[in-house]
């Protein structure tokens, strides 16, 4: 291939090639020279271009495919643009003279194409420059089509258009002629060609006049002919060119003067309407000729006129836009209407043609209403729907009420209006849907009153229309769900009021329930009660139904009905009536087979079809019932509904006999009767009518062989029993489209009715498939067979094999006995009935039988494969392929796919040949690659029949069983892989193009085979890369293929290379191809482009974007988007197609892309996502909400121009974003929110404001989020005050986003100022409308949520600021504290206390915060008395907000407990359901608690740290000043919140209220942290640990876990568990904090007995007093019964997680283990000190024996950490791990117990085993290096002071211990020889001799001899100053201790040294500082020691003058300056001493 990239044509290369290679060779080097043309100089092109003109055109005469000649016009057009045009007309004359051959074969035709397409490409390039050759070159082009074929004619019509477009306006002359052509072309027989000319005329439109002047008639009449007969794609076309024509007559402007001649006039709307309406209502016809159709007496309009009609409307309305809708709203409507009213008896004059027409123009009404307008004009115009239904419902009441009978005009008048009514209705319905809460203005306008129209019109006479009513007002009430309750309690009335009326029982059923049906589409769901009135009302109508024989049909009716509907609500509505219902269902069936018969006998035609009514809606109800309420279908239920199965089964036999007693008014009641049993059983597993199964297979095999079903409808009963794939290349209206809706009867085929509504009232509660359209039932002579032929598939797996076989044969016979249309019939549901059969044993993994049955089977689906029917072909061949699957034989398989052989090798009928391919390919997909001969022989097969050119429908069904066959066969294919590629490829090269079916299998084919090869493409092999050039060159072909499927399948074809091989696809021209077809109105080539966006997004989301900007900048006419990429990006044509997007599965994907394009990308293009979203969410900002916030920002003062900025839109730009839908708005807010997340990933000046500003200076492309402040809360804030409450709830969403995000941020320019205080009043006025009393309350809730986060964050720091929105928070809890009763009846109970409960968390939250804050600021909390002159200041004291919360504390206090009392009931395990309280807590009703629960785990953590603040801050003691004295000793129970004390229960003690409380709250935690779910939140659990930790902050609640041992166990247990589960050290932190508790409750709770015993047994003997504390007398200790195991099991988990090394199983040895030291990181530290806390409390809580067992686990674990963790660390400090072991240390050893007599022995011992531990540290060989000595040195001095003196005394360990300080002064580390001074100064002060003296003999002399060493070398460094001045202070110390006679001496020592760092006047003048330090510092301490020891003092001056005469000299030299330094000196030498004492106590 890569010959083929060069300027010439490689002639050498071409010819070795064979003739396939030759084709790809061509192809590959025209698209190569596609692109070089555009890139090659113009001197280069001109040099080369004469030889390039030849090599092309002598292309032409090489007979080339359709693909190729389209390229090679295309290049040689390119060509004469850059180069030269001089030879142009040569080659123009040589394409005539190829046209005018007379060659016919058809070998040469490719040829005459090739010179057509090549003519209709150079004039469309060159245009005008080619003067005046047109008008031969279109004459002789017409005159060559009058003897072309079908493929000449599509190409010719192609050729024109490109010529018309080229030339344009200079083409005149010519246009009546190509109009003449083209109008016999938009009749032609080949639909390809019909599309073409509509193609072309749409081109003449543009210039010829006279098409939308003076022939628009015959225009219009000509496209309604064409309509006639056609497919999809012609539809589209022609009504795109009809839609075009007449809107272009309606704004064009005529030309003037010039045009006077042909009298052209202005078209006015109403003519172009009446035209259109002619053609919907007459079609093509006319009036004369009058068609077979009419003689025949069926309606004279073919449906498919009527459809491409109802398109072109469409077109029409949208080319003239929704501007012009908007003001010509009120005729187009009228006009719609009028289509189907009854002065067109026409479109109306069968039940099948009303339905029809109603879809049309329905789809009219959505199309256009719902496709074009905005918000706004949609509500205008949902006023005018209004309007007209009710201009209808006017005239309906005239002939109803008047009362002279003769002038009612009968059921005439009725039928006037019932259509239009309809159609009105379902559109308003449809309409207000889509609008959701935005259309609640429309609603609360009362001159539109919408909601009276509507129910008003549920009275009208037509079913049809009282159904439409119903279903009008289950759309509003799932849009406005607070419509819901009000809706449903006003037809509940009207029913029971209009019990009397026939219409109203039937219309307000029907009303109630579609209701019923919205309540699952609303989250707040509708109040329990209701389910009650529902019922009895529902038994009163059933009950009723006999008295009135008027009434009793709709009595019946509506009674099941309401039940049946009443079931969808779901098991929480249905238990309290599930008796009375199944009661009923018993009641409606005679009990047994004799009361059935005396029955028959009774009845007469009348009382039948109420009867059989009844029992279809018994059935249908008891069908709901099982479908909707699984949960409750327990055995016991199960053993109520299987009694009265057998007696309708036993109806079911007997109805035809009872038909033909009573004749045709039971026929349809009986097939309703069938259906409704069929459909129930469907549902029921087999053995519930076990012993019925034999009557009921009986039944169903005559059903679907019954005689008198006339009409075959094979397109409903077969698509969901073929495989969705194989549907494909069936006809294109089975596949997906934006026209589904009207091209749905097409489908069915002429005599069937599309499904509507009043087919079966009884789904219009049912939830719709489709999303939101309404309900479309089929009629029920259709359903009952699809019903049928589900059910035999169940029913004939499960009889005996006997029965089935015998069942199989009559079936095969029923079809041998019929004939012509009657045995296709049956043979459609017989082949239907037998595949549901063989999917149903297939799925269920069951076996088919013995041999015998195959044989019918077989027989039967091979009577299919060859039956002319396509889809049933489709349908056997998966039953084939099923077939084979259950028998599961090999050589059965072998054998059917022989047959399969043998036909394909003999048959030559198309039928055969495509039946028996799929069937092998359906073999391959069930049974995976049958064997490799196999495989081989298939291959071979379908390459042959894939080639044959004579039938395309073989081609294409041979290509898409192999695409089948190379997905099953996986590698195995890959040997056939190359030859198959290359077949693909000629195909795609050759066939022409107007065979796309063809080309959509070829699709199919290539994509199963770049699966199949997968990762294998990406290798560098020749072979690979031949194949992979191969497939891209396929690719290429398919994109340029005028039909859109194939361009999908180019496509996903691409998108599967981009996944496997992705650096061989070039990303820019992908990527173009996607833009262009963004907007394409194909929908399955959006969802392909779609769905490959998403993938290119996932990797390379901004090389994607970068390519279509640059697309949309360079292209100037591909690009006919009305996404508008050039400005808003690819990202803003995504949203703007979201919003007009309907297809759900297409806006998920759009969303997914974006998302990931959001992800990759919004860091880096911050501020243009940021202007996408404000432009969406702006754009349609409604301005009446945003004005509220001027008023505040008066009192603000200076503020105000940052809510102006809000309230005008002075910039006159349009938006980008026009009128989005709420549903764009609130995805754009969610996008806002994503944004905030991914920057907290990106860089910290996003949230940080002077950083972002520096960057920004520096660089101005970067962009920081903090820097988009006011855009992001003006966003929150549009979102926050909609009226869309979707878009409220994402706007308030939004907003805490921002306030948690940016509350600490500061503001720079304000020191001490945070940067969101400027926007306090935006969050205000944001936040203050979802309180109003309408506000739905989940947005409530949200707002609370937000409410609580903006006081608690601490951004305002004003008390007047904070009330603002503290305000709004004691507004709600008002309303709130009437209790669950008064709350709004709109919603289910539940609603209520969701909302209740977000208040209740809400001021939890700002409680807890408010108390945190009082904490950190340690004062003593006010009294409320004092809080008015608090709050009277304005500015925040930290007790501010504490004060403003007090005010409501009593009021909260009681609602926390109330909420936390419920939430306790609420989780207890079901077994105790039947002590729960009957009437439900609190806040919740028995019957909703399910619904509840939910809400209370949202909240009940923060409500339970509140409740335990509020109980420690009162301290267990003080009772609320709110409630007063008599309520103080009752505690806070469900009944005393909300009724008076006069019901209070026996009086309590407040001991008795405290224990509850207590329990309650311990009681909630440990069952929450016991049981944590994977999905509790770390919010949660902190919340839980906290209140925890409150609780035992205070002595009460210490006193009961301490006295209560196995409380405090359990507690531990727990904890124990939350460390092990959890991993976050906060969690574990806050364990800890709790056990530390625990544990000084133990010693609290030991202290307090033993202090008693003492103060008991005062007198007597000390020995006699019993031992407290755990080991009691034996000191063991039981694992689970013991306090201080689970405490020592807990820590040692902390401790080893954090370090392995103390395991003594990890580390090997039980002994101490040298290893490396090492730092922990901050929480583990944290962790690990904590842990050591615990441990050293732990010998307090034990006898003194006890602490014997538990001492050394904890001398072990405090050692251990210090030895892990004791690391060298700069400036000699201790890791904070050291100094909490060496505190833990010191904790230990000053334990009573060591003095204890019992203990005292066995703690001397052990201690010193630890110390010998510490010793053993460091080791004589040196491999403890890393160990920091001053920790060890510290470690022993803690041993030295803290234990008694017998401990370190011993003179081994004394010994020891001197030597590592002897060693430790010898270290050269100046840090570590501080320290050690340090450490000696504090041993050398122990009071006892006996301790310090052996320290004192050992060490003084080194330590002299160290400072005579400095004096002599004159310190250089600071640390060396500190050193002697370390030391000087031991020694004074020394001399402080030693005894009066060796004072004297000590004291000689001390002055010389002292002395020698003085320094006279000279010398100080020039010392360094450091030596003036010491000189300051020696001179002090020798003015402090002279007259301390003044007679030492003096005669060591005697005996040495020289030191005398220095000291003077010093003296009087510093004299002067001493004065003055004195202070500062001695201010730094108590610094100095400060450090050290600070150092001593922290743990010495």
């Amino acid at each position: 291939m890569e010959l083929a990239h060069s300027l010439l044509l490689n002639e050498e290369a071409y010819n070795q090639l064979g003739e396939v290679q030759k084709a790809e060779f061509i192809f590959d080097w025209l698209r190569y020279l596609e692109k070089l043309l555009v890139a090659t100089s113009r001197s280069d092109v001109k040099e080369k271009q004469k030889t390039l003109v030849e090599q092309l055109l002598s292309l032409l005469n090489s007979s080339p495919g359709p693909p190729t000649r389209k390229l090679l016009a295309k290049n040689l057009a390119l060509l004469y643009s850059i180069g030269d045009t001089f030879s142009v007309y040569e080659t123009i004359d040589k394409c005539n003279e190829l046209i005018r051959s007379k060659d016919d074969s058809p070998s040469y035709l490719p040829t005459k194409l090739a010179a057509v397409v090549c003519l209709g490409s150079l004039y469309k390039k060159l245009g005008r420059i080619l003067g005046n050759t047109f008008t031969d070159t279109v004459g002789n082009i017409l005159k060559a089509m009058k003897s072309a074929e079908s493929q000449g004619r599509y190409e010719i019509m192609l050729s024109l258009q490109n010529i018309l477009n080229g030339l344009g306006a200079a083409a005149t002359p010519c246009h009546r002629d190509v109009y003449k052509a083209a109008r016999s072309c938009l009749t032609d027989r080949s639909m390809a060609v019909r599309c073409a000319a509509a193609k072309c005329l749409l081109e003449l439109q543009n210039e010829a006049v006279f098409m939308w002047s003076t022939d628009l008639d015959s225009v219009a009449t000509l496209c309604f002919k064409s309509f006639e007969g056609s497919n999809y794609d012609v539809r589209i076309s022609v009504s795109k060119l009809l839609g075009t024509v007449l809107a272009k007559a309606i704004i064009a402007k005529h030309p003037g003067a010039a045009a006077s001649r042909q009298s052209t006039r202005r078209v006015s709307l109403e003519e172009v309407l009446e035209l259109l309406g002619t053609g919907f209502l007459r079609g093509s016809s006319g009036f004369l000729r009058a068609s077979g159709d009419m003689l025949k007496g069926t309606s004279s309009v073919s449906r498919d006129v009527r459809v491409g009609v109802t398109q072109a409307y469409v077109v029409f309305i949208s080319t003239l836009g929704g501007a012009w809708l908007e003001k010509n709203f009120a005729a187009f409507l009228s006009h719609i209407l009028s289509l189907v009213s009854q002065s067109h008896p026409k479109a109306t004059q069968t039940q099948i043609d009303a339905v029809c027409s109603r879809r049309c123009v329905s789809f009219i009404l959505r199309a256009t209403v719902g496709g074009l307008l905005g918000e706004k004009a949609q509500i205008a115009a949902a006023k005018d729907i209004c309007q007209a239904v009710w201009k209808l419902k006017k005239v309906m009441d005239a002939v109803m009420s008047d009362g002279n009978l003769e002038t009612r005009l009968g059921s005439a008048d009725v039928a006037a209006s019932q259509h239009m009514l309809v159609c009105a209705l379902q559109e308003l319905g449809n309409l207000i849907h889509s609008l959701g809460t935005t259309a609640a203005p429309l609603l609360q306008d009362s001159s539109a009153g919408i909601l009276d129209n509507v129910i008003s019109v549920t009275l009208h006479p037509s079913i049809s229309v009282r159904l439409a009513a119903a279903w009008c007002l289950h759309c509003i009430a799932v849009a406005l769900p607070s419509y819901l309750t009000p809706l449903l309690d006003r037809c509940l009335e009207r029913l029971t009021v209009l019990k009397s009326s026939p219409e109203a029982v039937t219309g307000f059923s029907f009303a109630v329930a579609a209701l019923l049906g919205a309540v699952k589409h609303c989250p707040l769901g509708i109040p329990h009660g209701k389910g009650k009135i529902i019922m009895a009302l529902a038994e009163d109508l059933l009950c009723s139904a006999a008295q009135n024989s008027r009434l009793s049909a709709q009595r019946t009716q509506a009674g099941w009905l309401l039940i049946a509907a009443l079931m969808t609500l779901g098991p929480a509505f249905v238990g309290h009536h599930l008796a009375r219902v199944l009661l009923l269902w018993k009641c409606v069936f005679p009990v047994s087979p004799e009361d059935l018969e005396s029955e028959k006998s009774r009845g007469d035609s009348f009382t039948w079809q109420v009867t059989l009514e009844g029992r279809a809606g018994a059935l249908c109800a008891i069908k709901s019932f099982v479908a909707h309420c699984g949960d409750l279908l327990t055995e016991e239920v199960i053993q109520h509904l299987v009694p009265p199965l057998p007696c309708a089964v036993d109806l079911l036999t007997q109805l035809s006999s009872i038909l033909k007693t009573y004749g045709s008014p039971l026929k349809t009641p009986s097939v309703v009767y069938r259906q409704r049993l069929y459909e129930l059983l469907i549902l029921l597993s087999p053995e519930t009518y076990e012993g019925n199964l034999s009557a009921i297979l009986k039944e169903l095999t005559a059903d679907l062989t019954a005689l008198d079903i006339q009409v075959a409808a094979s397109t409903f009963l077969l698509p969901p029993l073929c495989h969705q794939d194989d549907l494909l290349i069936l006809s294109p209206l089975l596949q997906e489209t934006d026209h589904r809706f009207i091209e749905e009867q097409l489908l069915l085929g002429s005599g069937i009715a599309c499904g509507s509504l009043e087919y079966d009232p009884y789904s219009i509660y049912e939830k719709d498939v489709e999303g939101d359209s309404v309900p479309k039932p089929l009629p029920p002579t259709l359903s009952v067979t699809s019903s049928a032929v589900k059910l035999f598939g169940v029913v004939c797996a499960h009889v005996g094999e006997a029965q089935r076989l015998l069942v199989l044969e009559q079936l095969l016979d029923s079809i041998k006995h019929t004939k012509g249309a009657r045995q296709q019939v049956v043979q459609l549901h017989v082949v239907s009935a037998v595949s549901s059969f063989l999917k149903y044993v297939a799925g269920s993994k069951g076996h088919l039988g013995p041999e015998e049955v195959r044989r019918p089977v077989l027989a039967l689906v091979m009577g299919a494969l060859e039956s002319p029917n396509p889809l049933l072909r489709c349908a056997a061949a998966e039953a084939w392929a099923r077939l084979a699957q259950v028998v599961d034989d090999g050589v059965f398989t072998a054998a059917l796919a022989q047959v399969s052989f043998d036909k394909l090798k003999s048959a030559r009928d198309a039928v055969t040949r495509t039946g028996h391919s799929l069937a092998l390919g359906s073999l391959h997909r069930y049974l995976g690659g049958i064997s490799s001969q196999h495989l081989n022989s298939c291959v071979g097969i379908l390459y042959t029949l894939s080639q044959d050119s004579t039938s395309p429908d073989v081609q294409t069904w041979a290509l898409h069983s192999l695409s089948l066959i190379i997905d099953s066969a996986g590698p195995l294919y890959y040997t056939h892989a190359e030859p198959t590629l290359s077949l693909i490829i000629m195909l795609l090269l050759n066939v022409p193009p107007t065979h796309a079916e063809v080309h959509q299998s070829l699709g199919r084919s290539l994509n199963a085979l770049i699966t199949t090869l997968g990762p294998e493409l990406q290798g560098n092999s020749t072979s690979v890369s031949t194949l992979r050039s191969s497939c891209l060159l396929g690719c290429a072909v398919m994109q340029d293929n005028p039909d859109c499927l194939v361009q999908a399948q180019a496509i996903s074809c691409l998108q599967q290379l981009h996944m496997f091989a992705p650096r061989h696809v070039n990303l820019s021209s992908l990527v173009s191809c996607l833009c262009v077809n963004l907007c394409s109105p194909y929908l399955l080539l959006r969802r392909a482009v779609l769905a490959c966006l998403r993938q290119l997004v996932q990797r390379e989301a901004a090389e994607v974007s970068e390519h279509a900007v640059m697309l949309a900048k360079n292209s100037r006419e591909e690009l006919t988007l009305d996404a508008n990429i050039r400005e808003v990006g690819l990202e803003g044509a995504l949203l703007t197609l979201l919003d007009k997007e309907t297809d759900r599965k297409l806006c998920h994907d759009i969303k997914e892309t974006l998302n990931h394009m959001l992800t990759s990308m919004a860091v880096d293009k911050l501020s243009f996502w940021l202007k996408l979203c404000k432009d969406v969410l702006a754009a349609s900002a409604d301005f009446a909400a945003v004005t509220c916030v001027d008023t505040m920002q008066e009192e603000e003062g200076d503020r105000g121009d940052d809510a102006s900025v809000l309230t005008s839109r002075s910039d006159g730009r349009p938006y980008p974003f026009t009128n989005p839908r709420w549903a764009t708005r609130v995805f754009a807010a969610e996008c806002v929110c994503r944004i905030i997340t991914q920057c907290e990933n990106a860089h910290s000046a996003h949230f940080d404001v002077a950083l972002a500003q520096d960057l920004k200076k520096k660089d101005s492309r970067n962009d920081f989020l903090v820097l988009h402040l006011a855009d992001l809360i003006r966003m929150a804030f549009m979102a926050a005050t909609d009226h869309s409450d979707q878009l409220r709830l994402s706007g308030l969403e939004t907003l805490l986003v921002v306030i948690r995000r940016f509350a600490t941020i500061p503001e720079p320019e304000f020191p001490g100022h945070v940067i969101l205080e400027q926007y306090q009043a935006n969050v205000g006025a944001a936040l203050r409308p979802a309180f109003t009393s309408e506000t739905p309350p989940d947005v409530t809730a949200k707002a609370c949520q937000v409410c609580s986060a903006w006081i608690a964050s601490g951004v305002v720091s004003d008390l007047n600021d904070i009330r603002r929105v503290h305000q709004l928070l004691v507004a709600s809890l008002t309303k709130i504290q009437v209790g669950k009763e008064a709350l709004s009846h709109l919603y289910n109970e539940s609603a209520s206390t969701m909302e209740i409960l977000a208040v209740l968390k809400a001021w939890a939250e700002v409680y807890i915060i408010a108390v945190e804050r009082h904490k950190n600021h340690r004062q003593p909390l006010k009294t409320p008395a004092c809080s008015e002159e608090g709050v009277g200041n304005g500015s925040i004291s930290p007790d501010g907000l504490l004060d403003l919360v007090h005010a409501d504390l009593g009021t909260l206090s009681r609602l926390w407990l109330a909420a936390l009392q419920d939430f306790a009931l609420l989780t207890l395990p079901s077994e105790f359901a039947s002590q729960l309280p009957v009437e439900g807590g609190a806040f919740y009703t028995a019957e909703t608690s399910e619904n509840a629960k939910l809400h209370y785990y949202n909240s009940w953590a923060l409500i339970l740290h509140a409740t335990a603040l509020w109980l420690t801050g009162t301290g267990f003691v003080v009772a609320d000043p709110d409630e007063g004295a008599p309520h103080l000793s009752r505690p806070v129970t469900p009944t005393s919140m909300c009724q008076g004390s006069s019901s209070g229960p026996t009086v309590k003690s407040p001991e008795d209220v405290y224990t509850e409380r207590f329990h309650l709250i311990l009681g909630i935690s440990v069952k929450f942290l016991c049981s944590l779910r994977s999905d509790a939140t770390m919010e949660s659990i902190t919340a839980c640990l906290h209140a925890l930790q409150a609780l035992l902050d205070v002595p009460w609640p210490r006193s009961k876990i301490g006295s209560d041992q196995d409380l405090g166990i359990e507690l531990l247990n727990v904890l124990h568990r939350v460390i092990l589960t959890r991993e976050s050290p906060s969690i574990q932190l806050a364990s800890l904090e709790v056990v530390r508790q625990i544990i000084c409750a133990a010693q609290e709770h030991v202290k307090e007995k033993r202090r008693s015993a003492e103060v008991d047994d005062g007198a007597a003997e000390k020995e006699t007093l019993p031992e407290f504390g755990e080991g009691k007398d034996t000191g063991g200790l039981v694992p689970g019964k013991s306090l201080v195991f689970a405490t020592l099991e807990l820590c040692v988990c902390i401790l080893v997680r954090q370090l392995p090394g103390l395991n003594p199983k990890l580390t090997g040895s039980p002994g101490v283990k040298a290893t490396k030291p090492q730092m922990l990181s901050e929480d583990g530290s944290r962790l690990v000190s904590a842990a050591l806390v615990i441990l050293s409390e732990l010998p307090a809580v034990c006898s003194p024996e006890g602490s014997i067992s538990i001492l050394p686990t904890i001398l072990y674990l405090t050692i251990g950490v210090l030895r892990e963790t004791a690391v060298k660390l700069p400036g000699g400090q201790l890791s904070s791990t050291v100094a909490a072991s060496l505190q833990a240390l010191k904790g230990i050893l000053a334990s009573p117990m060591a003095r204890a007599e019992k203990s005292h022995t066995a703690w001397t011992d052990l201690l010193r085993s630890a110390l010998t531990t510490i010793l053993d540290c460091w080791d004589p060989d040196g491999t403890h290096q890393e160990l920091d000595e001053v920790s060890l040195l510290t470690a022993i001095t803690v041993f030295i002071l803290s234990t008694s003196p017998e401990v370190t005394t011993i003179p081994c360990l004394q010994k020891r211990c001197i030597e590592k300080f002897k060693a430790t002064l010898e270290i050269k580390d100046p840090m570590v020889q501080i320290k050690t001074y340090q450490l000696l100064l504090s041993i050398f002060q122990y009071p006892n001799p006996a301790v310090s003296y052996p320290y004192i003999y050992s060490l003084v002399s080194s330590i002299v001899e160290k400072l005579q060493e400095i004096d002599r070398r004159k310190p250089e460094e600071t640390t060396e100053l500190q050193i002697f001045q370390e030391g000087i202070k031991v020694l004074e110390a020394l001399v402080a201790v030693a005894e009066e006679q060796h004072r004297s001496q000590l004291v000689a020592c001390l002055l010389p040294i002292l002395i020698s760092f003085l320094l006279d006047e000279n010398a100080l003048g020039s010392a360094t500082s450091i030596m003036r330090n010491l000189h300051d510092f020696a001179l002090q301490n020798l003015m402090q020691i002279g007259p301390q020891y003044s007679s030492v003092f003096k005669s060591v001056m005697a005996s040495s003058p020289a030191l005398k005469a220095r000291l003077e000299a010093a003296i009087k030299g510093n004299q002067e300056t001493v004065k003055v330094k004195t202070p500062t000196s001695k201010h730094t030498n108590n610094s100095g001493k400060s450090s050290s004492i600070q150092l001593k106590t922290n743990f010495l």
